[in-house]
């Protein structure tokens, strides 16, 4: 029984499933996996170097977030993210970003301000260059940087899996200069209402910033996207 550390040994399992869970996560969302394609527990196992049973109790976890249908005596199966889901994301997210703006203008710190200020400054310039891929990092680290200031974990964690969620589908709709531009004046926005301490103000300006930025999405060629992927399959 000496050096056996039953805590230890529970934690690095559940470290394991974790890896192998946002491993795979990561894959559907990325779109390594299609819609309908058969997930394989032996085949994943040997790919990542792991054992049946942390890929089958990542199975149920992604199963719960409705990323896999898992189909008794026949296998597992890729769901993925529909339209609708992507519409109900961002109208849920519209709310929490709305609620993030608000802690964050209670609790951001001067350095949190000050990489916000650069991160404006920086898109702003690489939208007047049509430097659509260094604008759509700085579109995510502007949020990643609000999400960082609310002070609240599980809020940040929440925020940053809806933004993984759609970030697949909002690749192909924001390839568009005039987005980038418009999306990072509203970043400023949010930014000066934070900066100034106007809670109330940050809130509807992120809320109504998600709201856009779906519209935008739909406008962009949402449905199309969807009309494409049900033929193919």
């Amino acid at each position: 029984m000496s050096g056996y550390d039953v805590k230890q040994e529970v934690k690095d399992k559940y470290s394991l499933r974790g890896r192998v869970f946002h491993k795979l996560r990561d894959d559907i969302l990325s779109g390594k996996y299609k819609e309908y394609e058969e997930l394989k527990e032996v085949a994943i196992g040997e790919e990542l170097g792991v054992s049946r049973t942390p890929v089958r109790e990542a199975f149920r976890q992604l199963e719960l977030e409705g990323l896999i249908r898992i189909i008794p005596n026949k296998g597992a199966y890729v769901t993925g993210i529909t339209e609708k889901d992507v519409k109900d994301i961002y109208m849920i997210r519209s709310l929490l970003e709305g609620l993030c703006a608000r802690w964050a203008t209670e609790h951001i710190t001067k350095e949190q301000m000050e990489e916000m200020e650069e991160n404006i400054y920086l898109a702003q310039f690489h939208a007047r260059k049509g430097h659509l891929d260094q604008l759509a990092e700085l579109d995510n680290r502007f949020h990643d940087i609000m999400y960082e200031a609310c002070n609240s974990k599980m809020l940040e964690n929440q925020l940053k899996d809806f933004h993984q969620y759609v970030l697949r589908v909002r690749k192909k709709t924001l390839a568009n200069a005039n987005r980038g531009l418009m999306s990072n004046s509203e970043h400023e926005q949010i930014m000066e209402a934070i900066k100034a301490g106007n809670a109330d103000l940050a809130e509807q300006l992120a809320n109504r910033h998600m709201i856009n930025a779906y519209e935008n999405m739909v406008k962009n060629g949402l449905h199309e996207i969807y009309a494409v992927r049900d033929a193919e399959n």
